[in-house]
């Protein structure tokens, strides 16, 4: 971000939560939010999807066990998560910094393990169109 606010980069895909004070400080223009709907902390500024681009790039978070835990401990870690995340302090933190609350159909495990195929086959799909190799 610093790079680009000092001229010497032209375009950054950051964090909607790490960019908002320049965003706001008007050092930078933002063009959209990479994702199907608007920032609920910046909600004038149109999502790549309404500016007729099929792009959604938001950003998730996971916890990621070893594969063979136990199917009881992997229920008891996902209840207390999802149990902090209704908690209204950490409902407005979140929503605070322009990070959106995943609805609760969507808070599984088996939901997460097929999240994670279909994402990685997306953007398999791009970085082998684009040629890039690993380094």
């Amino acid at each position: 971000m610093q790079d680009m606010i000092a001229g010497h980069v032209d375009y950054a895909c950051p964090l909607a939560s790490g960019a908002m004070s320049q965003i706001e400080a008007g050092q930078v223009n933002a063009v959209a939010i990479l994702s199907t709907r608007r920032s609920s902390v910046m909600p004038n500024i149109a999502s790549a999807v309404e500016q007729g681009f099929n792009l959604d790039g938001d950003t998730w978070n996971a916890f990621f066990l070893p594969k063979n835990v136990p199917a009881p401990i992997v229920q008891k870690l996902n209840a207390a998560t999802m149990a902090a995340m209704d908690t209204p302090d950490v409902q407005e933190r979140l929503k605070s910094i322009g990070v959106n609350i995943v609805a609760p159909e969507r808070r599984s495990p088996e939901y997460l393990a097929q999240f994670v195929r279909s994402e990685t086959e997306k953007w398999a799909a791009v970085v082998n169109a684009a040629g890039i190799e690993p380094q």
